[in-house]
């Protein structure tokens, strides 16, 4: 007996003490007992003077199970002691994992105990790992990592994490996990063009992969009226990819169509002609262009010098020229009725086809439509011929199975369960974007599965905060993947792992979807203010216990954990690659 029951107020509990505190060790935190027959209440010490304790009550015990929550209160003749061992099993969870259970680490509270959650009831949910820099994510997401996948006796062989990292830590930590558990594969892509390490292979996204939305993130689009651009451009680019006859007559049939279009706009002879001239100088066959003969009965005279306009200021061969381009449309064919081919193309063909896209819509006739659709060409042409090609042109085709088997196949031809995206050689724009679309090229492929949920995918992001943002995706899309996946994606066993030292740059619905949070220390105002507010079942007494936690230490809660538990993590073995620059050896090494 500890004591006996002084008073209770709303959710706490204030006990005279009968034994001396002076002669025990510290109790603050132990969960306490309050029986009275066959109730057991159960409480957590919060505070404590020399003759009281004040206990919160967490929950109540009935037969064999832990009820958390306030169903009911003690009464005042109730007894009141320490818990034992088997209901503390009860309210932490077994000291030793089942085969159904996860080691994440140890208790602060009591000595050596370990806290082992349910694989379902934490990796069927969006989690959150949140801290400030220095706190040890990076250590704690590596030992958690090492801890599922270490054990040959339980190797999670369905298991496909992928995993977004922002620094290129995790390779040191997880790279050799085949080492110590040879059923369990690691594979890593890296945004180096050049890589140094010739075991990661360079991202590469097919480019037909893409669809609207995705290349609306690519080419940073920031109207709606921008998006049909894109779409007539995704449906040409595979019937102008080439240069055979067929793909030439269709060129032709495009550019004839814009020039003929100009030319009967009824607009002074002027315009018409610089128009043109424009058109025809940067959309040109060998066939139909500025040099193309146009022959007639004693003379033969190019395209170009048939647009001369005379001193009344007309165009002389008007009815000439007119009857020379419809020879190329093909009256009984719409381009875009030609069924789509299965082919390969890179930026540079999806290029051509973005700029017939423009001339196919007569953009060029309007200044105001053609300043917002001709951003779109430069934007493509910029990444086209910048370092970032090689994320996206391919050269061989392949359905989009076919790429996610190869994504998580390594080079021997065997299974990967950690497929790792070194995003750090790339800037933060461009590194949001991939991350985008892979998220989304895989939220799709599991809800195109019918077979629901069989294929399950955790989606880790490093810094999401730079990732997982409150964009304007809504505004132009209807939708951000990350929202989406938050909302949608447990159904389809795509599951969200946000890692993070700024929480309040999150998607407020991002965040509010986490159903298990672990976070470490956290000392910034307006995280903590967001952690209070955005994070459920958060209590006042373990917020405030976050800004004063040692590294590694942290408080986890949510579906997976009965009540909130302080505790820490093992050294992660091997460490990650996050040690801060040793600033001493630097300095001195000389002396």
């Amino acid at each position: 007996m500890l004591g006996t029951i002084k008073e209770i107020i709303d959710n706490t509990v204030t006990i005279d003490l009968t034994i001396d505190l002076t002669k025990q060790t510290n109790l603050l935190n132990l969960h306490v007992i309050f029986e009275d027959g066959e109730t057991k209440i159960v409480g957590e010490i919060v505070n404590s003077t020399k003759t009281t304790l004040k206990i919160n009550i967490v929950g109540e015990i009935k037969g064999n199970v832990f009820l958390p929550g306030i169903s009911a209160k003690p009464s005042f003749r109730s007894s009141v002691r320490i818990v034992n061992m088997a209901e503390l099993a009860l309210i932490l969870g077994p000291n030793e994992p089942t085969r159904e259970d996860v080691t994440l680490g140890y208790s602060n509270i009591y000595q050596n105990y370990k806290i082992n959650v349910n694989v379902n009831a934490f990796f069927s949910n969006h989690f959150a790992i949140l801290g400030n820099s220095g706190a040890g994510k990076s250590f704690s997401v590596s030992r958690i990592f090492q801890n599922i996948f270490a054990d040959p006796k339980k190797s999670p062989v369905g298991a496909n994490v992928i995993m977004f990292d922002a620094y290129g830590e995790y390779t040191r930590a997880l790279g050799s996990i085949d080492q110590v558990n040879p059923n369990i594969h690691y594979k890593t892509y890296t945004t180096n063009p050049n890589p140094s390490d010739p075991t990661s292979d360079i991202l590469n996204i097919p480019l037909w992969l893409l669809g609207v939305d995705d290349l609306a993130l690519l080419l940073n689009v920031t109207t709606p009226n921008q998006l049909p651009i894109i779409e007539k451009a995704l449906s040409l680019v595979t019937i102008l990819t080439g240069d055979d006859p067929e793909v030439i007559k269709y060129k032709n049939d495009i550019i004839a169509r814009a020039v003929l279009d100009i030319l009967l706009s009824g607009h002074g002879s002027t315009k018409i002609r610089d128009q043109v001239i424009a058109v025809l100088t940067k959309f040109n066959t060998k066939d139909l262009s500025l040099d193309a003969k146009i022959v007639q009965p004693g003379y033969v005279r190019t395209f170009k010098q048939c647009l001369y306009i005379d001193k009344t200021g007309k165009l002389m061969e008007m009815e000439l020229v007119v009857n020379f381009v419809k020879q190329f449309i093909m009256e009984d064919l719409n381009v875009l009725d030609r069924p789509q081919k299965l082919i390969a193309y890179t930026l540079k063909d999806l290029e051509t086809a973005m700029d017939f896209a423009l001339i196919s819509e007569g953009i060029l006739k309007s200044d105001k439509v053609y300043d917002y659709a001709n951003v779109l060409s430069v934007r493509l042409h910029s990444l086209a011929n910048s370092p970032s090609h090689v994320f996206f042109d391919s050269n061989v085709y392949i359905s989009r199975d076919t790429y996610l088997d190869q994504l998580f196949t390594n080079a021997l031809g065997a299974k990967c369960q950690i497929v790792n995206f070194n995003i750090s050689y790339i800037e933060d724009r461009m590194a949001k974007v991939i991350t985008k679309i892979i998220s989304k090229l895989i939220f799709d492929t599991a809800v195109s599965n019918e077979a629901r949920g069989s294929v399950p995918y955790h989606i880790v992001i490093e810094e999401a905060h730079r990732y997982v943002q409150k964009d304007t995706d809504i505004e132009i899309l209807g939708y951000n993947i990350f929202d989406r996946i938050t909302k949608e994606g447990r159904k389809y066993g795509v599951l969200l792992g946000l890692i993070t030292q700024r929480p309040s740059e999150l998607s407020d619905t991002a965040i509010s979807q986490c159903s298990n949070f672990i976070i470490l220390r956290t000392l910034h105002p307006k995280d903590l203010n967001y952690i209070k507010e955005m994070v459920p079942s958060i209590s006042l007494e373990v917020a405030n216990q976050l800004k004063n936690l040692k590294p590694g230490n942290c408080i986890a809660f949510g579906s997976a954990f009965k009540v909130p538990i302080n505790m820490y993590f093992e050294k992660a073995n091997p460490e990650p690659l996050s040690n801060n620059v040793d600033i001493t050896n630097i300095w001195y090494k000389n002396s």
